[in-house]
């Protein structure tokens, strides 16, 4: 069993290890970056470590140049073996070659053992947490970011889930509506999920204060300085529908479209006749120069849970036009906020982007930026955080 007694001596609090599938900045990486900085804020033991390197890169390290094991607490910047470098945000340790390859999960096993509880952040690190904490005593947390829909969508996965969702001391989802689908779905014992919102800190997504900035952020990005700018963000995979944004781009022939991500589908939507009014800029390590430089964001993804990106160009002052999906209308108002249409419907949302781009865009971005404020700012969330990480050390469900 993990040694209570060495947790970390301000207040006795427990050692947290924050582990994301790789260091990419995505959704869950994101929240676990925002939340790992926030808790050593607060003067909390936190370290933050990846199972393998970004997808892009093409071979692994040779062994020699491999990390060793985490370690949590301590005086060292974010005390986690050797760092991943990571412009935007704290350094980030990347465990093994392979997100469950067995040097991976016996590197995870042996950092585990400086923590008190692992947050286990996405569905990859669910499987590598279940694996090779086996026997260690060391609890973990499954953090759900996405839609259930993903381990629901056959009796395969299902069994899958259920066999993973189990060993976890605890689960938590983005809202009551998720918890309850995880929890009949796969038999969860009662207080086993918990309901904590998606979050980001606010101070990481500054709007930019006025056109010289927007300029400035459009400049260091490569991107024009005098047009209507779109920013679309994501894996440019089949769900996330890239093919949709640059439908809608061909039916607005005075926009831009800035694409941040990458994936198995970017070289043919590169053909696209759209496409050379498409700035493909590759995965940003770093999204918020985009939020400044844009004029509205674009989501055109056929599912979703609660989206990040979203949340991260609320925050920075930048309306939206998103498919109604998941649980997008948490952070989107319609009309209020930027514009929701349904699914799979270029010319739907070629005339709500139009519509939102020819209205007060600064009125809808500081309406978003309000609305994000009051739901999803991480400060508002992460006394959730702190107590649900205490139950799990202590096993003390008292505060269910």
């Amino acid at each position: 069993m993990p040694d209570h007694t060495a947790a970390d001596s301000a207040g006795d609090r427990p050692r947290v290890l924050h582990l994301i599938s790789d260091p990419r900045r995505a959704g869950a990486q994101n929240l676990a970056r925002d939340l790992h900085r926030e808790l050593r804020r607060r003067g909390q033991a936190s370290a933050l470590c990846a199972l393998a390197p970004r997808p892009a890169v093409p071979a692994p390290r040779p062994a020699a140049a491999r990390p060793g094991p985490c370690t949590v607490g301590g005086t060292a910047p974010d005390a986690c073996g050797q760092p991943c470098p990571d412009p935007a945000g704290p350094r980030v340790t990347v465990l093994g070659p392979g997100r469950l390859r067995p040097a991976t999960l016996r590197a995870l096993r042996s950092a585990a053992r400086a923590a008190d509880v692992v947050l286990a952040h996405g569905s990859d690190t669910l499987a590598a947490c279940a694996l090779a904490l086996a026997g260690t005593g060391t609890p973990f947390v499954y953090v759900s970011v996405g839609h259930p829909r993903y381990w629901t969508a056959n009796r395969l996965r299902r069994l899958r889930g259920a066999a993973l969702m189990h060993r976890a001391a605890a689960v938590t989802t983005l809202t009551d509506e998720a918890r309850q689908v995880l929890e009949e779905q796969f038999r969860l014992p009662a207080g086993k999920v918990r309901v904590i919102p998606i979050s980001r800190a606010a101070e990481s997504y500054p709007p930019a204060d006025g056109r010289a900035e927007r300029r400035a952020a459009r400049h260091a990005l490569g991107l024009p300085a005098d047009v209507l700018l779109v920013a679309w963000i994501g894996a440019i995979a089949p769900e996330k529908r890239l093919d949709l944004a640059l439908d809608v781009l061909d039916r607005l022939p005075d926009v831009r479209l800035a694409v941040a991500g990458d994936g198995p589908l970017r070289e043919s939507l590169a053909r696209h006749p759209a496409a050379a009014r498409a700035h493909f800029l590759g995965a940003l390590p770093d999204p918020v120069p985009l939020y400044r430089a844009a004029d509205a964001l674009l989501l055109t993804s056929d599912n979703e849970g609660v989206p990040g990106a979203l949340i991260e160009a609320a925050l920075a002052g930048v309306p939206a036009v998103a498919t109604d999906v998941g649980w997008v209308r948490e952070v989107v108002r319609d009309g209020a906020t930027g514009a929701l249409v349904a699914p799979g419907d270029p010319l739907a949302l070629a005339e709500a982007l139009a519509k939102v781009l020819a209205c007060n865009r600064a009125g809808l971005g500081a309406a978003a930026r309000a609305h994000a404020l009051a739901h999803f700012e991480l400060g508002a969330v992460v006394d959730a955080w702190q107590r649900l990480v205490g139950e799990v050390w202590t096993g003390d469900p008292s505060s269910h």
